[in-house]
C-alpha cells in the first residue's frame, strides 16, 4: 500500500452504518476514484454513540460497529482494490457517561488513588481531598443541610442515582444499607451537574463532563490506550491514522514521535487549527493538519471584498453596533474561562501555588485566577508549544498589562511559571488555551458575528473577509513546499456550514444591497426577537434552501443556545426560543415568507452552484491529499452538527453516477450529478496519474473579465475556476479573456474535448475546468 493516499473518503462509522456496511460501498467508492477509505472512531464507544468520540474501551474495535472481524473483512477488500484504511483515533479523553460502561473508570472510582488505573486519568486527588466529584445531581437532588442527597440507594451491589449506577469500594456497604452513609465512604462524590463549572478535579474534552481525559503522555498509559491500534499497524489491516485533538495532549510532539514508533511511520494527519500566519511546529512527526487553514483559503478567494463594508454595516446596524472581531473573541473567552472552564483555570491557579510552595488563600487566590483568565482571553492562537510559540504569551501578557494594571503585580508572578516548559502549570496552561479558544470562539463568537456567515468556520477567522487571487497562489505554493502530503478539506463532521452551504451565502458578499432588501422583507413578514440573530438564521436558512422544518429547528435551537446572549443550554429563556421557533415555522407557514425564501434561493442557486463546483474542483487539486466528507460529492447542504452527520444516501449516488456528466446544475433543487462529475474526474486523474500534481504554478489570464478566473498548473494538471460569478454576468461574459496556458496541446477531461485558452469557451458548459496535456 502506497504510504500516502491519493485521496481519503470520510465515512461516519455507527451501528446503523457499522464497517460491513462500509465494506459494501467500497466497489463505489473505487469507481468514485477514491484512495483511502477514511473511518470516523472505531473502538468501543458509550452505546449509542454516533460519532465514537466517546471510547469506552480502546482495547477493542466497537462490537456495535462491526467488531474485529468485521475491520479486518473491510481492510482485505480494500487492499484487494489498491485502497488503503484510515482510521480516526482518540488519544485525549475517554468515555465516562455511564462508569460500568468504562472499566478503567469504574476501576478508579472503585479503589480511588489506589487503582491501577489511578494514573491513567487526570485527576486533582488534592482539590478533591482524594474523591472525584461527580457532577450528576439533578437541582431538585441537591444535599440537605445534613448532606443528604435526594434519590440515592444502594442497589444490586452499587450505588443508584436515578439511572446511573457508580461501584462500591470494598467493606463500605456491608454494615450499613443507608445510601448516604454508603456515599460519605466512596472515592467519588456527587455533586451538583452545575458545580463542574468551578470545583471539577478530572481534566475534560472541552466543558464536557462525560468525556475525562487520560494521561497518554505516560508510557504505560499510551501502550493500554494503544494496544488496538499497536495490534492494526502489527496486522496490516490499517494504513494511517488521523488524531483528534492534539492540542489538549501534554506533550503532542513527543505522543507524535511515540505513535510513529508504533505506527512504523505511516500516513498520519491531526486535527490542529491554525490561525492565519500561523504553521505547524516544524518538529511534528506528522503530515500536516486535516486542513481546516486550506478550506478558509479557499472560501474567501471566491468571495467578492467589495462587500465587507456593506454587509459590516448591515450587521451592525442590526445588532446595535458590532465590537470589531478581536474584541468580540477576548470578551467571549473571558466569559468561558470565568464560567463553564473556571475549574481548569483553577487548577492552573493550585500548581502555581504548589511551585511557590504557597497557602492559596482567598486573598492569594484570586488575583492569581484573574491574571490566568486574563491570559487566557488574549491567547492568539490556539496554544503554544513551549519552548516555541514563547512570544503568544507575551503578547497576551502585553496585552493584559495595558488594559489591567491593577493584575501587574499577580501577572509578574505567575509569568515565569507559564514560560518555563518543565512546569506543572505551564505545561497546564498549553493544555487548557485551546479549550478556552474552541468555546469562546467556535460556540460563542461564531454565533453573535452574522457579516457573512459562511467565513464562520472552525480555524477560520471571520474577520479576514477574502483573499486575492494573488495570496491564494502564494499560500498554496508554500504548502506544496512545506506540507505537500497535508490533508485538505470542504466539509467535516466539526464544520458549521456545509460547503455548498457556505459556497451559497458567499454570493450576498457579491449582491449585498439585494440582500439587504431581502433580509428586510423577511424581518417585516417575520419580525424576529432579535434582527441580528435573525440575519445569522436567515442565511443558513437561503444556504440550505430548500430543507426540512425539523433541520432548520434544530439549526435554530443549537445557534441560539451557543450564542449564549439571550438564551443557553443551562438556563433557557423559554419566550425568547418560542419566538426564535416562531420564525422557522413562518419559513413554512407563512405564505409571504415562504415566497421570499424561494426567491432568494432562485437568486443565489445558480452563481451558488459555480462557486460551489469551483471551492470543489480546487479542494481536489490543490497541494495536499483531498479528503470528500461522506455525501459531499452531491451537494452537501448541512448545517452544524449534528445535522452534518445525517444518514447518507448512497444508493442515489450509485444510480446518479452512471448518469454524471457536465450538465450546468439548475435551481435550488438541482441534483447535483455535474459537482459528482468534477468529484470523480479529479479524484481518478490524481490516483492514476500523481506526476501531474508535483508543482504548483499560477496560471495568469488576461482580458476585461480576467479578475474573474482563477488557475493554477501543477505539474501537468492544470485547474481553472469561475470566480465571483455574479459579478461576471454583470460584466457581460468572458469576452477576450484568455488563459496564458504553457506550450502544447491541452485537453479538457470535464467535457472530454481539446481544450482552449479563450476562457469563454473553456468554460461554455460547466464554470471548471480540469485540464491534462493531450496525448502525443
Amino acid at each position: 500500500m502506497n504510504r500516502v493516499p491519493a485521496s481519503t473518503y470520510r465515512l461516519q462509522i455507527r451501528e446503523s452504518f457499522d464497517l460491513d456496511a462500509a465494506r459494501e460501498l467500497l466497489g463505489y467508492l473505487d469507481e468514485l476514484g477514491v484512495g483511502w477509505v477514511y473511518l470516523s472512531p472505531i473502538l468501543e464507544a458509550h452505546p449509542g454513540s454516533d460519532h465514537g468520540y466517546d471510547v469506552v474501551d480502546p482495547t477493542r474495535v466497537d462490537p456495535a460497529r462491526g467488531g474485529a472481524e468485521a475491520l479486518a473483512r473491510l481492510s482485505a477488500e480494500a487492499h484487494r482494490r489498491g485502497m488503503g484504511v484510515l482510521v480516526d483515533v482518540v488519544p485525549n479523553h475517554v468515555g465516562v457517561e455511564s462508569p460500568a460502561t468504562n472499566g478503567w473508570w469504574w476501576d478508579v472510582l472503585k479503589h480511588g488513588r489506589d487503582s491501577r488505573f489511578g494514573r491513567f486519568f487526570d485527576v486533582d486527588w488534592a482539590a478533591g481531598r482524594g474523591r472525584i466529584l461527580l457532577p450528576v445531581l439533578g437541582d431538585d437532588d441537591q444535599p440537605e443541610p445534613d448532606g443528604a442527597i435526594g434519590n440515592l440507594r444502594v442497589v444490586d451491589g452499587m450505588l443508584g442515582y436515578h439511572d446511573h449506577r457508580f461501584p462500591l469500594a470494598p467493606g463500605t456497604a456491608e454494615d450499613t444499607d443507608d445510601p448516604q452513609v454508603v456515599h460519605q465512604r466512596q472515592h467519588y462524590r456527587l455533586v451538583s451537574w452545575r458545580a463542574a463549572d468551578d470545583e471539577l478535579d478530572y481534566r475534560r474534552f472541552f466543558a464536557v463532563n462525560t468525556l475525562a481525559g487520560v494521561r497518554v503522555e505516560d508510557r504505560d498509559v499510551f501502550e493500554a490506550s494503544h494496544v488496538e491500534i499497536a495490534r492494526w499497524f502489527r496486522e496490516r489491516l490499517v494504513d494511517g491514522l488521523r488524531v483528534d485533538h492534539p492540542d489538549g495532549l501534554r506533550h503532542p510532539a513527543a505522543y507524535l514521535d511515540d505513535l510513529a514508533d508504533l505506527t512504523g511511520g505511516a500516513w498520519v494527519v491531526v486535527e490542529k487549527i491554525l490561525e492565519p500566519g500561523e504553521d505547524l511546529p516544524a518538529r511534528w512527526n506528522t503530515a500536516g493538519t486535516t486542513g481546516y487553514e486550506v478550506l478558509a483559503l479557499i472560501d474567501r478567494v471566491l468571495v467578492d471584498p467589495a462587500g465587507e463594508a456593506a454587509l459590516g454595516a448591515l450587521d451592525d446596524r442590526l445588532r446595535g453596533g458590532v465590537p470589531p472581531w478581536p474584541e468580540l473573541v477576548r470578551a467571549n473567552k473571558r466569559h468561558v474561562a470565568d464560567t463553564i472552564l473556571h475549574a481548569e483555570v483553577r487548577r492552573i491557579a493550585r500548581e502555581i501555588a504548589v511551585e511557590l510552595e504557597v497557602v492559596p488563600d482567598r486573598a492569594w487566590r484570586e488575583p492569581v485566577e484573574e491574571v490566568l483568565v486574563e491570559l487566557l482571553a488574549a491567547f492568539p492562537v490556539y496554544r503554544s508549544y513551549l519552548p516555541a510559540g514563547r512570544e503568544h504569551l507575551r503578547q497576551a501578557a502585553d496585552a493584559v498589562r495595558a488594559d489591567r494594571p491593577d493584575l501587574g503585580a499577580a501577572l509578574d508572578l505567575v509569568l515565569p511559571l507559564l514560560a518555563d516548559r518543565v512546569r506543572a502549570p505551564a505545561l497546564r496552561f498549553q493544555q487548557t488555551s485551546g479549550m478556552i479558544m474552541a468555546k469562546g470562539v467556535e460556540d460563542r463568537a461564531f454565533y453573535r458575528w452574522s457579516r457573512l456567515t459562511s467565513l464562520n468556520e472552525v480555524g477560520a477567522d471571520p474577520a479576514e473577509f477574502s483573499v486575492a487571487p494573488g495570496d491564494f497562489h502564494a499560500a498554496m505554493a508554500r504548502r506544496q513546499a512545506v506540507a505537500p502530503e497535508a490533508m485538505t478539506t470542504l466539509s467535516t463532521h466539526d464544520t458549521k456550514r456545509g460547503e455548498d452551504v457556505r459556497a451559497r451565502i458567499g454570493v450576498l458578499a457579491e449582491d449585498p444591497a439585494w440582500w439587504s432588501d431581502t433580509l428586510a422583507a423577511l424581518l417585516a413578514a417575520a419580525p424576529a426577537p432579535d434582527a441580528g440573530f435573525a440575519h445569522l438564521l436567515w442565511q443558513a436558512a437561503v444556504g440550505a434552501w430548500p430543507l426540512s422544518r425539523e433541520r432548520l429547528h434544530g439549526y435554530a435551537e443549537k445557534a441560539m443556545r451557543e450564542a449564549g446572549d439571550r438564551t443557553t443550554w443551562t438556563a433557557p429563556d423559554a419566550s425568547y426560543e418560542k419566538a426564535v421557533h416562531a420564525l422557522v415555522d413562518a419559513a413554512y407557514d407563512d405564505p409571504a415568507v415562504v415566497a421570499l425564501l424561494d426567491e432568494a434561493a432562485a437568486h443565489l442557486a445558480g452563481p451558488g452552484w459555480s462557486n460551489a463546483l469551483a471551492a470543489k474542483l480546487l479542494s481536489l487539486t490543490v497541494p495536499g491529499v483531498p479528503d470528500v466528507y461522506q455525501g459531499s460529492e452531491l451537494w452537501e447542504q448541512s448545517l452544524v452538527d449534528p445535522d452534518n452527520r445525517r444518514a447518507v444516501d448512497f444508493s442515489l449516488r450509485r444510480r446518479l453516477l452512471a448518469d454524471a456528466g457536465p450538465v450546468r446544475p439548475d435551481g435550488p433543487a438541482d441534483d447535483g450529478r455535474a459537482k459528482l462529475h468534477v468529484v470523480r474526474t479529479a479524484l481518478r486523474l490524481r490516483r492514476d496519474r500523481p506526476d501531474l500534481f508535483a508543482r504548483y504554478y499560477p496560471v495568469d489570464a488576461t482580458g476585461a473579465a480576467a479578475d474573474h478566473v482563477l488557475a493554477f498548473d501543477r505539474g501537468g494538471a492544470i485547474a481553472v475556476v469561475t470566480r465571483l460569478p455574479l459579478g461576471l454576468e454583470r460584466a457581460g461574459g468572458w469576452r477576450d479573456t484568455r488563459l496564458h496556458l504553457p506550450p502544447g496541446e491541452w485537453r479538457e477531461l470535464l467535457t472530454d474535448r481539446p481544450a482552449t485558452a479563450e476562457v469563454g469557451v473553456l468554460l461554455s458548459e460547466l464554470p471548471v475546468a480540469l485540464l491534462v496535456e493531450a496525448a502525443g
